[in-house]
């Protein structure tokens, strides 16, 4: 064990726990203030994040990394901007902190309130998009959290050069000294340390690949909310606007195949089967996507490859399709549960009542009815943008934004009542 290591990183989430308890006082309009400032530093600063990403990039297409890795590493002008903005939105957005969600009175006179305050101090370690940089420091800061900040080794230049205008935006607007800590270091060792610092941290959030989140939650001694896979579904029912069904699709699947909210199998009603696969088939193809099919997907677009029972359970984050034909609903909708990773899935139908009850039985973190599994995340959710995308139900579900990072504190009034 490297004492350096431990010391780097007991020393941020030190500074970090004291910072929290001055930040969670801080008012909204200089919490608002100091993220217009990061906005504007941060497009102001295009031309040299693009710079030191591009250092990024050299090396990851050195290395032989994914395309698809390479893609959410990669910043471009558009995303950049898009940083800007989801600070931008997040300022702009209510504060949650000192919200009075419920208050009642008792027989006895006391008047009982719950009242929301922030986590206090949340440890994310990420891979790949420099953009969580800007993301997650925008949401704690917002929500009164100081932050702990550990990127990929793939993204250290830019998420390096993003934290330094975050740390520098915040000093000058005011808020307190360590309420970001970046770990510029790439040794995994300070992810191991950084994991048993329950006495400074309040919760680690993951946000990452298998390996990743099964690390964090086989060493960390700090409560985790985690983002497991992405294997996102949409079904196309017997009922559905096949014109509709098919620009859905080709969206979710081909838009950008490289997300966790992309789709990854899709399945189709039988009566519908043979008018809409063969046309859906033919574009997808024309896109660059390698088909994967059931037998019955095979008889109607003989060029699918035989589908296996893995591909069901795969995430593929690339341009690879699982096909299935169904004979209902109720099949589809078990193949969800079977094997899907409770994140997105879609049904495309004009029946109201198959829509309410695909609604109602798929147990996932975000149920769409004719539209997109690609919206799935905080930005185009309005909640400015998230710090990771939650499948489990405690203590926050999809995307994780203001109201997600933080708790809540019972407050009581009374006029000297005494219990009998």
């Amino acid at each position: 064990m490297s004492r350096t290591i431990l010391d780097l990183v007991t020393t941020k989430a030190k500074a970090a726990k004291t910072a929290a308890r001055k930040l969670a006082n801080v008012s909204s309009d200089v919490k608002s203030s100091a993220l217009l400032t990061m906005a504007d530093n941060i497009l102001k600063s295009n031309d040299k994040l693009k710079e030191e990403n591009q250092k990024d990039i050299k090396a990851a297409q050195e290395k032989g990394l994914a395309s698809a890795l390479i893609d959410r590493l990669t910043l471009t002008d558009k995303r950049v901007d898009e940083m800007a903005d989801g600070l931008r939105q997040i300022s702009a957005l209510p504060d949650p902190v000192g919200e009075v969600t419920r208050m009642w009175r008792r027989p006895n006179g006391l008047l009982i309130g719950k009242v929301r305050v922030p986590l206090g101090v949340v440890g994310i370690i990420y891979e790949s998009r420099p953009n969580v940089t800007a993301d997650a420091a925008g949401l704690c800061l917002k929500s009164g959290n100081a932050v702990v900040l550990r990127g990929g080794s793939e993204a250290i230049h830019s998420n390096i050069a993003i934290a330094d205008i975050l740390l520098k935006s915040a000093a000058n607007a005011g808020l307190p000294d360590g309420c970001i800590q970046y770990i510029d270091v790439t040794d995994r060792q300070a992810v191991t340390e950084l994991l048993k610092l329950d006495e400074y941290i309040d919760v680690i959030v993951p946000r990452g690949g298998k390996e990743l989140i099964r690390f964090v939650m086989e060493n960390s001694t700090i409560p985790v909310v985690k983002h497991e896979d992405g294997i996102c579904h949409t079904y196309v029912d017997s009922d559905a606007n096949l014109e509709m069904a098919e620009s859905v699709c080709f969206n979710a699947k081909v838009q950008r195949p490289g997300t966790c909210n992309a789709m990854e199998t899709l399945l189709v009603h039988e009566s519908v089967a043979a008018k809409f696969l063969p046309s859906m088939c033919r574009k997808f193809a024309e896109a660059g996507v390698e088909l994967r099919g059931c037998e019955k997907t095979q008889k109607i677009y003989p060029d699918v490859k035989p589908a296996t029972e893995e591909d069901w359970r795969t995430e593929y984050l690339e341009l690879i399709l699982s096909i299935r034909v169904v004979g209902s609903l109720g099949e589809a909708i078990d193949h969800i549960m079977n094997y899907g990773s409770h994140h997105s899935d879609a049904i495309i139908t004009d029946n109201y009542q198959k829509s309410q009850r695909f609604l109602q039985e798929v147990d996932s973190a975000a149920v769409y009815v004719n539209t997109s599994t690609r919206f799935t995340d905080g930005y185009q959710f309005g909640l400015g943008a998230e710090i990771g995308i939650s499948t489990q139900k405690l203590h926050a579900r999809g995307p994780m934004a203001l109201e997600e990072l933080t708790s809540y504190k019972f407050i009581v009034y009374g006029n000297g009542q005494l219990r009998e």
